[in-house]
């Protein structure tokens, strides 16, 4: 998994989603927009994070461990068990 640049600022951020308010959006692949990262911050519990590059990397998030959105690249989550996460974007 890459590492945020540098030189991105942090310009908004989701609300804390649970297992049960997961967006269906986060569940299935999707990407972000161009030059914009994502931070995948969790709070409590555990997160799957599946990075659909080559080759495919599925990463356990947990509150030692932040997940990382590479701009453009499909990836998408999956709660395992109880969940608190947000996920805060860059340019």
């Amino acid at each position: 998994m890459k590492q945020l640049p540098p030189n991105v600022i942090a310009y908004k951020k989701t609300k804390i989603f649970t297992e049960e308010i997961i967006p269906d959006g986060l569940l299935k692949n999707h990407q972000t927009l161009p030059e914009v990262w994502g931070k995948i911050v969790i709070l409590k519990g555990r997160l799957e994070y599946v990075i659909q590059s080559e080759p495919i990397e599925i990463v356990s998030l947990d509150d030692k461990k932040f997940g990382v959105v590479e701009p453009q690249i499909l990836h998408h989550v999956r709660a395992l068990g109880p969940v608190e996460f947000y996920v805060e974007f860059f340019k």
